[in-house]
C-alpha cells in the first residue's frame, strides 16, 4: 500500500514535464502539430490519473488528501498563481493588440511635433522613404517609426546601394559605394524626390521629413521658367546642357519651361521662378526691362553670367547692387584640383546664410568664373554665398604666362555668387509691357481702372546672382555640392509656394547635477553606512518591543 502510494504521489511530476515539454515543442517548432499536442495531452491524461488515484490509498485514521489543510493551501496557491499568469497573459495580448506609448520627457524628445502630427493625419496618399546607407542609425529608426505609428499611409525602407545596384541606378545614384541619401516617393504616382543626405554628423530631420511630405503630395506645383533666345544653356540632354538640373527641379515637383520674354514681352503671372543660365548674348533692353518689372512686382530670379559675356543686365543689377567683374578667378597654386586648370575655382568657405548653412567647409567648384562686386544698397539684404581661397586672384589677361598676381589683377577672397532679397510694394497697375485694352464703345458701362498708386501688401523680391553658369552644366552638376548649391538657392527663391512649417528641434535638458569632491563623499557615506544602520536600528527597536 505504501509503495503504491509513493508512486502516485510523484506521478505529477512526469505530468508537468509532458505538458513543458510539449508547449516547449510548439514554440521551437512555430507549429502545433500532432506531437507537441500529443504531449500536451499525455501530460492531462497523467495529472488526471494522479488526481483520482492519489485519494484511493488515504489511512482511514487520517484526513482524506483533498481535505488536508497542505492540500487545500497548495491547490490555492496553485490556482492563484495560475490566476495571475492568465490575467498578465490578457494584459500582454490587450497590450500587444493596442499599443500606448507615453513620452514623459519635458520636451517630447520621442513624439513628433503637433504639425507633423496634423499633416500625416491629413495625408490622402501612400508616401515612402527610401534610406540609401548600410547603417541603420537606431535615432533615426526610432523617428521614422514615430511617423509610421501616426498612419499606416507612411512607410519607410533602408537599402544598402552597394547590395541594391539596381534599385539605388533607378533613384539616380552613381557612386552608390559612398552614398548616404534619402528620397521620399509618392507611391501613387512613383514621383522621386530627393530628400537630405545623411552621415554619421548629420541625422535625419523631422524638418526635412514633414516638408518633404508636404511638397510631395501637394497638388500645387511651383513653375519655373527658363529664358531662351540668346545662346542659353539648352535644357534638353546634349553638349553643353543643363538637362540634369532641369531633372532634379521636375524630381523637387517644379515644372519647367523655357521662356521667350522677346514673343512674350512679360514674365507669366504664374511664374514662380524665372532663370538666366549661361546667356552668350545680351538680352535686348525691352526684355530686360521685363526682368525689372518681374522683381518690382515680387518676382525671384536666378541669374548666371560666365566671363567674357554681355548680358544686357548690368543696369537692372546695378540698381541691385551688383556688378559683374569682367576678370577670371584664379586659384593659387597649391589650392588647385590635380586633374583641372588653374581657372577652375575650388570653394570651401561660404557666406551665413540659408543656402549654404548645411555645407561647413565642404567643397564646390566652378570652372571659368568671374567675380562678383557688392555694394550696399539702401533697402537691399545682400550676403556673398561663395568665397574663394584668400590666395587666390582675379586675373586679367588669362594669355600671360605663367599666371600670377601682378597689375591689373585683383587679390582674394572673390565673391563668386550673391544672394540679394528686398521688400517691394506690388502695384496694380497694369505693366508696361502689357498691350493696350481697346477703347470702350461709348455704350459701354466703363471698366474700372486700377488706381497707379494702389498696391498689395508688401512682399519680398529675392535673386541670386552667379558669376558662373559651367557649374550646372551635365557632368559638373553632380560633382560634390554643385548640385546642392543650385537646388538649394531654387529653394531660397521660391519660399512662397509650399511654406514650409517651422519645426523647431527638441532642446534635450542638461539635467544632471555637479557635486564637488565633498559632496560626492557625503553623499557615498549616507548611501553606504548612514542610512544601512538606520535600517539595522529601526529593526533592532522593534524586535526589542516585541520579543
Amino acid at each position: 500500500m505504501k509503495r503504491r502510494l509513493n508512486f502516485v504521489k510523484f506521478l505529477i511530476l512526469p505530468g508537468f514535464m509532458l505538458i513543458l515539454a510539449g508547449i516547449s515543442a510548439g514554440i521551437v517548432s512555430g507549429t502545433w502539430g500532432s506531437i507537441p499536442l500529443g504531449l500536451i495531452i499525455a501530460g492531462i491524461v497523467v495529472i488526471g490519473l494522479w488526481m483520482l488515484l492519489i485519494g484511493q490509498f488515504d489511512d482511514p485514521l487520517e484526513p482524506s488528501f483533498w481535505r488536508r489543510r497542505s492540500t487545500q493551501a497548495s491547490t490555492n496557491a496553485l490556482v492563484s498563481t495560475i490566476a495571475v499568469l492568465a490575467i498578465l497573459g490578457l494584459i500582454n495580448f490587450l497590450a500587444v493588440r493596442s499599443v500606448q506609448r507615453f513620452d514623459l520627457t519635458e520636451s517630447g524628445l520621442f513624439t513628433l511635433s503637433p504639425e507633423s502630427q496634423q499633416v500625416l493625419r491629413e495625408m490622402q496618399q501612400g508616401v515612402k522613404l527610401w534610406i540609401f546607407t548600410n547603417d541603420q542609425n537606431p535615432q533615426d529608426r526610432a523617428l521614422l517609426e514615430n511617423y509610421q505609428r501616426i498612419t499606416p499611409k507612411f512607410s519607410f525602407e533602408y537599402l544598402d546601394p552597394n547590395s541594391n545596384p539596381g534599385v539605388a541606378q533607378a533613384f539616380g545614384i552613381k557612386n552608390a559605394g559612398d552614398n548616404r541619401d534619402v528620397f521620399i516617393e509618392l507611391q501613387s504616382s512613383k514621383r522621386r524626390q530627393f530628400l537630405q543626405s545623411i552621415s554619421p554628423e548629420i541625422r535625419l530631420s523631422e524638418n526635412r521629413i514633414t516638408n518633404g511630405i508636404l511638397q510631395i503630395t501637394s497638388d500645387r506645383r511651383s513653375k519655373a521658367y527658363f529664358v531662351q533666345g540668346h545662346g542659353e544653356k539648352s535644357l534638353t540632354a546634349g553638349d553643353n546642357s543643363i538637362s540634369e538640373s532641369v531633372k532634379a527641379l521636375e524630381d523637387k515637383n517644379f515644372i519647367n519651361e523655357p521662356l521667350n520674354l522677346a514673343q512674350l514681352g512679360s514674365v507669366p503671372e504664374d511664374a514662380s521662378i524665372v532663370l538666366v543660365i549661361g546667356s552668350t548674348r545680351p538680352l535686348a533692353e525691352g526684355e530686360a526691362k521685363a526682368l525689372e518689372a518681374y522683381a518690382n512686382r515680387g518676382g525671384n530670379l536666378l541669374i548666371a553670367v560666365d566671363p567674357n559675356t554681355k548680358s544686357g543686365l548690368d543696369p537692372f543689377l546695378n540698381s541691385w547692387g551688383v556688378k559683374l567683374d569682367d576678370r577670371v578667378a584664379i586659384n593659387a597654386p597649391n589650392q588647385r584640383l590635380s586633374n583641372a586648370g588653374p581657372a577652375v575655382a575650388i570653394v570651401t568657405q561660404y557666406g551665413n546664410h540659408p543656402i549654404t548653412a548645411p555645407f561647413g567647409k565642404g567643397i564646390s567648384f566652378y570652372p571659368v568664373a568671374r567675380p562678383i562686386d557688392i555694394t550696399p544698397t539702401p533697402g537691399i539684404q545682400a550676403t556673398p554665398l561663395l568665397l574663394t581661397d584668400p590666395n587666390s586672384w582675379a586675373e586679367s589677361n588669362l594669355k600671360s604666362q605663367p599666371l600670377k598676381l601682378d597689375g591689373g589683377d585683383r587679390p582674394g577672397p572673390l565673391a563668386l555668387a550673391v544672394a540679394l532679397e528686398r521688400t517691394v510694394n506690388a502695384t496694380a497697375s497694369p505693366s508696361p509691357t502689357a498691350s493696350p485694352s481697346p477703347s470702350p464703345s461709348p455704350t459701354a458701362s466703363p471698366s474700372p481702372v486700377p488706381s497707379p498708386t494702389a498696391s498689395a501688401p508688401a512682399k519680398p523680391s529675392r535673386m541670386v546672382v552667379f558669376g558662373n553658369s559651367t557649374f550646372m552644366v551635365n557632368g559638373f552638376f553632380a560633382q560634390q555640392l554643385n548640385a546642392d548649391v543650385f537646388l538649394n538657392s531654387v529653394n531660397w527663391l521660391t519660399p512662397d509656394q509650399q511654406q514650409p512649417l517651422s519645426i523647431r528641434p527638441k532642446d534635450v535638458k542638461n539635467r544632471r547635477i555637479a557635486l564637488s569632491g565633498e559632496q560626492a563623499l557625503l553623499l557615498g557615506f549616507l548611501a553606504l553606512a548612514i542610512v544601512p544602520l538606520f535600517g539595522f536600528i529601526t529593526a533592532g527597536a522593534l524586535w526589542w518591543k516585541r520579543r
